[in-house]
């Protein structure tokens, strides 16, 4: 996701304050809460923080975490309720004009009027499609979020998406990798990546309470249920998309997770295996940091 936000011609001219930058911090942006990380500093353990926000009072969360973390450079994943992720047809123009011709070509998907879309698109190497992927998001809200920034001094350096920011959670090798992704209250989401590029994905509806569910519950349905969306996309990804069948299955839930991969993996030929974490929205800080040295590679 390219284009780090202007900061303004005009704040080069605030000389008063500081600009001694302390480190990187990652920040997932979740419904009304900064989930925040920096990791090891020298003699110091990483950090994760979480920041209430209030009313949808971005600036008073950046300024407490500024509080804990000083004058940081942040990198932002959006959770999934910012942004939408849409397939479009590969406009045939200057790569210059690319971004404006989505534009036309997504305005009848989307909810926002389109002055207030701000686009971003990725494409993956691998698989030659006439599709790419168009990242929309409110330039309304992102400017909300790069104010309460620029105005406690804080350097937004990137803005992802939880999909490529997900991507990370996989093996960086040349085969591909399924992930099984479920934050609560949402719906799940199926991704799957070849060496660190997104391939294909798709979020479903009705596992929205997934990591409540009881290890009886897994047994009465939900991981055949589960199993059968998994199998779907690797149909899906097999066929359609004309690729190699991914090379295992990974599980990031929240709940009985090692329960519900090995009543998943019955079904498989593949490795079927829950991915450890302290919780999912920590883990996306916590990748928020390596989605920073994919803008500088």
């Amino acid at each position: 996701m390219g284009h780090a936000m202007d900061n303004g011609f005009w704040s080069k001219f605030i000389f008063w304050q500081t600009s001694q930058m302390t480190g990187d911090v990652g920040v997932f942006i979740a419904d009304s809460a900064l989930w925040a990380y920096q990791p090891k500093q020298g003699e110091s353990a990483a950090i994760i923080s979480q920041f209430l926000v209030q009313k949808n009072d971005w600036s008073q969360a950046f300024e407490a975490l500024k509080s804990q973390f000083g004058h940081v450079r942040v990198q932002l994943v959006l959770s999934q309720q910012y942004y939408q992720l849409l397939q479009a047809d590969k406009p045939n123009v200057e790569p210059s004009e690319v971004t404006q011709a989505l534009l036309w070509s997504v305005k009848d998907m989307v909810s926002e009027p389109i002055a207030n879309i701000h686009l971003d698109y990725f494409e993956s190497s691998f698989i030659a499609s006439s599709k790419v992927n168009v990242v929309v998001s409110s330039r309304h809200f992102l400017t909300q979020l790069a104010s309460a920034c620029d105005d406690c001094g804080l350097e937004i350096v990137g803005i992802s998406i939880e999909e490529l920011a997900l991507s990370h959670v996989l093996a960086n090798d040349n085969m591909a990798h399924m992930l099984v992704a479920h934050l609560p209250e949402k719906e799940l989401l199926l991704l799957v990546v070849k060496a660190g590029e997104v391939l294909m994905q798709r979020r479903v509806r009705g596992f929205n309470q997934l990591d409540k569910a009881t290890l009886e519950e897994l047994k009465q349905g939900i991981a055949d249920n589960l199993s059968l969306e998994i199998q779907r996309s690797m149909d899906y990804f097999e066929s359609q998309l004309r690729q190699a069948p991914v090379g295992s299955i990974s599980l990031l839930v929240e709940g009985a997770s090692s329960s519900l991969a090995s009543l998943v993996g019955v079904n498989f030929n593949q490795n079927v295996i829950a991915i450890a974490h302290d919780g999912i929205a920590n883990l996306l800080a916590q990748l928020a940091l390596q989605e920073l040295t994919r803008g500088e590679g």
